[in-house]
C-alpha cells in the first residue's frame, strides 16, 4: 500500500466522520453501525474496522484523523486499531464496505474471524465450520484436505470469489492453474512481495493467504488446515512458490 493510498483512504474515512450519512455502500444495522457488504455475511465482518489496520499502526491512524502526519507502520504488523471516531458507532458495529477497503483487507478481516477453529476430532478433516468452508466450492469433498477450501471461502466472504465463474478451488494446483490463467500467478523470488489479502501457494501441497509482510521480510500468514485448524502463522519470504494476486 502506498501513501498516497493510504492518505486518500484516511481522507474517506475523515469525511465519513464529518458527515456518516456519507459511509459507502452501508446500511444501519441493529448494532447501531453498519452492515456487511451485499453478498458477504455478516456476523464475520462484525470487528472489521478494528482489524483495518493493514497497513497503519494504531498511533500512525490515530494521528492522521487528527490531521497530524503519523507514523505508518508496515501492513500487517499491527493488530488491529481500536479508534472510535467520535459521532460514529463503535468498531464493534463499522463493516469493511463502509470505508470501501481493498478486497485483500476483506479476505483477511474474514480470515481473522476464524483463527483457532479446528478439525473435530484433529485428524479427521471435519467440523461445523470446515464443512462451512466446504460450501464455497462447487463439488467439495467431505473429508478432503481443506486448505483450498478455506482460502475459497475467505475469498467468497470478501465478494472475491475465486475460480470460474466464483465456484471456488478445491485444490491448491486448481488455484495455481486459476490464478495463470487469470493473469493473477506471481512467481515468488527476490523483491518479490505479497499484498494483504494475496493468497500464497507452497507447491502444490498448501495454501494460505497473506496477513502482511512484517519489517524484516517474513510473511504474516493466515492458514487453513495448518496443524489441523486455522492457524496465525509467519514464514520465511522464500518458503512460498508463488503468491496469487486478488486485488
Amino acid at each position: 500500500m502506498t501513501i498516497e493510498t493510504t492518505l486518500a483512504r484516511v481522507e474517506s474515512i475523515r469525511q465519513a466522520i464529518a458527515d456518516p450519512s456519507q459511509l459507502i455502500g452501508s446500511t444501519t444495522g441493529s448494532t447501531g453501525g453498519t452492515q456487511a457488504p451485499a453478498g458477504t455475511s455478516g456476523s464475520p465482518f462484525a470487528n472489521a474496522l478494528a482489524q483495518a489496520s493493514a497497513g497503519y499502526s494504531s498511533a500512525g491512524l490515530s494521528a492522521a484523523m487528527e490531521g497530524a502526519p503519523g507514523t505508518f507502520s508496515a501492513p500487517g504488523t499491527a493488530s488491529g486499531i481500536a479508534y472510535s471516531p467520535a459521532g460514529v458507532a463503535g468498531s464493534s458495529g463499522l463493516s469493511y464496505g463502509s470505508y470501501g477497503a481493498t478486497p485483500g483487507s476483506r479476505i483477511v478481516a474474514a480470515a481473522e474471524t476464524q483463527i483457532g477453529q479446528a478439525e473435530q476430532p484433529p485428524g479427521s478433516n471435519e467440523s461445523p465450520a470446515i464443512a462451512e468452508y466446504r460450501g464455497a466450492t462447487a463439488g467439495a469433498v467431505a473429508g478432503a484436505p481443506w486448505c483450498a477450501y478455506f482460502a475459497s471461502w475467505a475469498a467468497r466472504q470478501a465478494g472475491e470469489p475465486i475460480g470460474a465463474g466464483g465456484a471456488g478451488l478445491g485444490s491448491v494446483s486448481e488455484i495455481w492453474s486459476w490464478a495463470q490463467s487469470s493473469g493473477r500467478a506471481i512467481p515468488n523470488g527476490p523483491g518479490v512481495l505479497p499484498q494483504p489479502g494475496d493468497l500464497i501457494v507452497f507447491g502444490g501441497e498448501h495454501v494460505g493467504i497473506v496477513r502482511g509482510v512484517l519489517p524484516n521480510g517474513q510473511i504474516s500468514t493466515i492458514e487453513g488446515n495448518y496443524e489441523n485448524k486455522v492457524t496465525a502463522n509467519v514464514r520465511s519470504a522464500g518458503e512460498a512458490t508463488g503468491y496469487v494476486n486478488m486485488g
